[in-house]
């Protein structure tokens, strides 16, 4: 017949406040987020002008075919 499994016994945990060492890295991760999130804002700002830039050249450039091609 097996054995049965032996218990591990460990020491309770030491009773801390709820928020003591979890609040302050909350607040850095947050912060750290807040920051990525900006320079990506920015990223998407600059590349959205750059498309708009490209879109417009080609809508002018298809003008400009489209007239020549009709005189």
């Amino acid at each position: 017949m097996t054995s049965p499994r032996r218990r591990v016994i460990r020491p309770p945990s030491p009773v801390r406040k709820a928020g003591s060492t979890r609040l302050p890295r909350l607040r850095d991760q947050l912060e750290l987020k807040q920051q990525a999130l900006t320079n990506w804002t920015a990223k998407l700002k600059r590349a959205f002008h750059s498309f708009e830039k490209h879109t417009r050249q080609i809508t002018l450039l298809q003008r400009r075919i489209r007239e020549l091609e009709e005189s």
